[in-house]
């Protein structure tokens, strides 16, 4: 965070737990990301037979970050098609310019 950002605190609750989140990012959007990750604990949990929060959490950290690991490189393979397109355009229209 820069010197001239705003940092404002924003409450939120996970998975029955409050937690005071502090941040210069919109608090609707922290509310929001809160709100996904307290969905998906709660989704969890109906699955499981015993629920220990810490367990819980570590385990949709893990499901978040794998989401994450997949969209990152679905992502860098569109990009590697579109630069490979934009060049193989770049040199027709060369070849028509020139």
């Amino acid at each position: 965070m820069s010197d001239n950002e705003v940092v404002t605190a924003q409450e939120v609750e996970i998975f029955g737990a409050t937690y005071v989140l502090r941040s210069s990012q919109d608090p609707e959007h922290l509310t929001e990301l809160a709100g996904e990750v307290d969905r998906r604990m709660r989704e969890l949990a109906g699955h499981l037979h015993q629920v220990d929060p810490s367990r819980l959490a570590i385990l949709v950290a893990l499901n978040l970050a794998d989401e994450l690991s997949r969209n990152r490189q679905h992502f860098e393979g569109e990009r590697g098609e579109i630069e490979t397109r934009v060049t193989a355009l770049a040199e027709r229209l060369t070849g028509v310019l020139t």
